[in-house]
């Protein structure tokens, strides 16, 4: 167990959002990587989702098994038990060895309820996933600590029409010409930009909040990219390190 960081406290800096948990520090998308941005002091955790061939939210980034476990093939085609029996640690370090796939309740199960989750949909299984992650998500006040985030803006607009009071976060890597216009294309509420690092600048970030966005830049993981993205206003920063980032933040 890692010691517990103190989180940042200051009003102006931006909360911290640990990266499929602390990516940097243990393997990803596991409930070990989950539990240690928890001790490092993340304000939020940034985890990817699919559905299984047998309808269960599986916490993982790729479309397959392959490279985060020992096991192999492609999420959406096997069935939750043959997910669950993969080993998801030993890849990163032996000292991880027999750590699983999770489910996605397993994740809010761990985290204390002050945590937020962004829960970006990967694959949408053809609009499948929609109506499973909509039922879990107004079950005991979940709604109120989740974002969900996606590349997919049609998979966002689907899900904000069916539930009004969702937060969804665009994600995307293009360097748009007008950040806050682009969100107001949606015609719905947007709660959070999700740029690339490095596709986001001052102007940017004042028209965001301005027109009430959070600003989430991923995945910066370095004390130059945090003090860009601090000096320019953002909201949050999604890193693979949360605890250096609080311990950065905690300098200034």
């Amino acid at each position: 167990m890692s010691r517990e960081i103190e989180p940042n406290i200051h009003a102006s800096s931006p909360i911290v959002i640990g990266h499929r948990g602390a990516a940097g520090e243990a393997p990803e998308n596991t409930l070990a990587s989950f539990r240690l941005a928890a001790e490092q002091g993340s304000h939020m955790v940034e985890l990817d989702i699919h559905l299984s061939e047998d309808g269960k939210l599986i916490v993982c980034h790729d479309d397959t098994l392959d490279r985060t476990t020992d096991g192999s093939g492609a999420i959406r085609l096997l069935h939750s038990e043959v997910i669950r029996k993969a080993d998801a640690g030993s890849w990163f370090s032996p000292s991880f060895a027999g750590e699983k796939v999770p489910f996605l309740e397993e994740v809010y199960d761990l985290l204390p309820e002050h945590i937020e989750i962004n829960v970006e949909v990967k694959d949408s299984a053809g609009s499948l996933l929609d109506q499973v992650l909509l039922d879990y998500l107004r079950g005991e006040g979940r709604l109120e600590r989740t974002v969900v985030s996606s590349f997919d803006h049609k998979l966002l607009l689907r899900l904000k029409q069916a539930e009004p009071e969702l937060r969804i976060g665009l994600l995307y890597a293009a360097d748009l010409i007008h950040h806050a216009t682009y969100a107001a294309l949606l015609e719905t509420e947007v709660w959070s930009l999700h740029p690339h690092h490095g596709h986001i600048g001052a102007q940017d970030t004042e028209d965001a909040l301005a027109a009430g966005l959070q600003i989430y830049p991923y995945t910066a993981n370095h004390p130059a990219e945090w003090d860009k993205l601090i000096s320019i206003g953002v909201t949050g920063i999604i890193t693979d390190f949360p605890g250096l980032l609080n311990e950065h933040l905690n300098r200034i």
